[in-house]
């Protein structure tokens, strides 16, 4: 068994430290002056990076937080008697502590199921249509995380299934993109494809779990929809007065495709982690491996140990088990590492094991 005196955390990608492109542009965006709340430089190249990158005309916001970012714009998707359909395990009905109810004060969640974190579009229909009197909340968007929750990835085919669903029964279409970067570099597709292609309304691009220090993008694929969305964010606290340092990292990370090198690196990493663990005994893999995350089933007592190594990796995520996530700063050398402390712990505590 690896004795480090010091581990790096799989617990969460937000773990890594900001990538060099962030930092170097942050590091240019300080020098001298700049027009504050968005007038900037910065933010209007980081727009039109945008822009380019889904090649269409399309309104785009920064905010701090993911949170702020899915809240705000499942709120300007409707109203508060409006109900906002999404997987049942989905960040936004999980781990948002009420925010999307929050900011659109009240309007219900209503929890689709499906195998993998994934929506079936034919759940989605039977919560419209359950009922269409004036006692049910009346569905009008249907929230899509991509990555999933359990790193599993929406293909553009089964994006277009749910816009199908989404045209039938008049609902928009809301993206919960915290790791939209490595779902693409998964699926090897254009940005576009599981975007605007893919009927998405709004999507909210995540930066922060791919080198950014702090900031999220909201982008308005339905221009109407975006109308006085700025009116909301400085109402809930998310208009920057120094835009420019949330923006000017979004520059640093689209110029050349850093976030799309960086998104492919954490996922070969996860990919190695998942190859090593598909072979040991006493585990197993709980989903596939889409993304930059590889969740295991191993036994309480193997959890511990892997613990007392001094490995950080979170336990309440998805369904259970232990959830592994690779990030841009991932090392093959910490991967290979914590692969050999997992053989060990689980081989010494496997699966079913009577002092599980």
């Amino acid at each position: 068994m690896t004795t480090h005196a010091h581990r790096l955390h799989f617990a969460s990608d937000n773990y890594a430290g900001i990538c060099p492109e962030a930092l170097t542009a942050l590091q240019q965006a300080n020098d001298g002056y700049e027009y504050s709340y968005g007038d900037d430089r910065w933010t209007a190249e980081a727009c039109d990076l945008f822009r380019s990158l889904f090649e269409c005309d399309c309104e785009v916001y920064f905010v701090f937080n993911g949170t702020a970012a899915n809240s705000l714009a499942l709120a300007a998707l409707g109203q508060s008697y409006h109900s906002r359909i999404c997987h049942e395990h989905a960040h936004v009905e999980t781990d948002e502590c009420g925010a999307p109810e929050f900011f659109s004060h009240g309007s219900k969640l209503l929890l689709a199921q499906g195998a993998n974190g994934k929506m079936d579009p034919a759940s989605i229909g039977d919560l419209v249509t359950r009922r269409s009197d004036i006692h049910y909340p009346k569905p009008r968007v249907v929230s899509i995380t991509q990555a999933t929750e359990m790193g599993t990835v929406y293909t553009p085919a089964e994006l277009q299934a749910i816009q199908a669903v989404a045209v039938r029964h008049r609902l928009k279409l809301h993206m919960d993109g915290a790791r939209l970067a490595n779902a693409i570099a998964s699926l090897e597709v254009k940005p576009r494809a599981v975007a605007q292609d893919s009927g998405i309304d709004v999507l909210c691009f995540g930066g922060s779990k791919n080198g950014l220090s702090v900031g999220e993008a909201v982008i308005f694929f339905d221009l109407a929809a975006a109308e006085e969305f700025a009116f909301r964010c400085k109402q809930a606290g998310q208009l920057a007065s120094k835009m420019r340092f949330l923006a000017a990292q979004w520059v640093g990370l689209l110029r050349a495709d850093a976030w799309l090198q960086h998104a492919r690196h954490a996922n070969q990493c996860a990919a190695l982690l998942a190859e090593r663990v598909a072979t040991m005994p006493g585990v197993r893999l709980m989903f596939p491996r889409q993304a930059n995350s590889v969740f295991v089933q191993m036994s309480p007592a193997a959890i511990a140990a892997l613990r007392d190594c001094g490995w950080h990796f979170y336990t309440f995520i998805g369904v259970g088990g232990a959830r592994f996530m690779c990030s841009w700063s991932t090392r093959e050398a910490d991967v290979l590492a914590l692969a050999a402390d997992l053989e060990t712990c689980a081989g010494r505590h496997p699966l079913g094991c009577l002092d599980a």
